[in-house]
């Protein structure tokens, strides 16, 4: 199954109704850093929200998530 980037928010949002697997959660980071740069927003700062919004996450596992978004906006035209 391939699942296309989202480009807005409620497209990221429409998300949540698919069964979770890697390559949902890849689309997903993909998805909210194209709509961070789509609003002016810098990794710092996407780092910056993600992780101080999630209280679910341990220091491994928001080290883990910050190198997979730090990795994605690299990667990403």
């Amino acid at each position: 199954m391939h699942y296309a980037i989202p480009s807005s928010s409620e497209e990221i949002l429409a998300l949540r109704q698919r069964p979770v697997d890697e390559e949902l959660l890849a689309v997903a980071i993909a998805g909210v850093v194209r709509w961070a740069r789509s609003e002016g927003k810098s990794l710092e700062d996407l780092t910056t929200e993600i992780l101080s919004e999630d209280p679910v996450l341990d220091d491994v596992q928001r080290d883990w998530l910050c190198q997979l978004i730090t990795q994605t906006w690299s990667t990403l035209p």
